[in-house]
Order: structure tokens, then sequence, then C-alpha cells
């Protein structure tokens, strides 16, 4: 099982990057994650990130980009709830890479 080192742990990952165990997410891993990909996480990206975390908690499910669009529209607005918007923040795919970046699992419907 592939492991990243963060503050002196070993963290399971899956072999795409994804946690293991949820329980071992904190937001200073996720900057950490967030930096490996040579990305700054701002206010705009922990927004949606923890809108997945809420939605997660919520539906125990990590949603695909067409459901995650439409519930951001929902409840942050349009100017938020759009691909254009979410893959500026998240340019690996809003979806796959916000969701890793949360501790979440992969979302169904991801390739």
């Amino acid at each position: 099982m592939p492991t990243i080192e963060f503050e002196g742990k070993q963290i399971e990952v899956d072999e795409e990057g994804y946690l293991q165990n949820l329980d071992d997410w904190t937001e200073g891993l996720a900057k950490y994650m967030a930096e490996q990909d040579g990305q700054e996480l701002t206010e705009e990206h922990w927004e949606i990130i923890n809108f997945l975390r809420d939605y997660y908690q919520k539906y125990q499910i990590a949603p695909m980009i067409k459901i995650l669009v439409k519930e951001i529209k929902k409840n942050m607005g349009p100017e938020k709830g759009n691909t254009k918007y979410l893959y500026q923040l998240f340019p690996d795919g809003p979806a796959k890479q916000a969701c890793r970046y949360a501790g979440l699992p992969k979302p169904t419907g991801c390739v």
C-alpha cells in the first residue's frame, strides 16, 4: 500500500493518492498535497473543499463533477457553480482533485 510521509507519520493512500483513512485528514495535509501538485490553496479552494467535506458527511459519497456543479450552484450561486470556475481552481479535475485534497474517496463516475 502506498504511503505519504507527513509530519513524521506514514499516511496510507491508494495508487492515485486518495486517503485510505478519512480520519487521517487535516488542513495541513490538504495544503501539503496541494503543494506536491504545485498548487497553493486559497480561500476559494477551501470553500469548495469544505463544501465537499460537508456533502460527504451528509450523504456518505463523494459527488461526481455533474452533481458537484449542481450542488455548488444551488448553495453558492451560478458564478461558482459552473465547470469553468471549478476547473480554474482545480485544473486536474474539480471533483477528483478537490476530493483528494478534502481527504475523501475518489468520486463515483471518475475515471
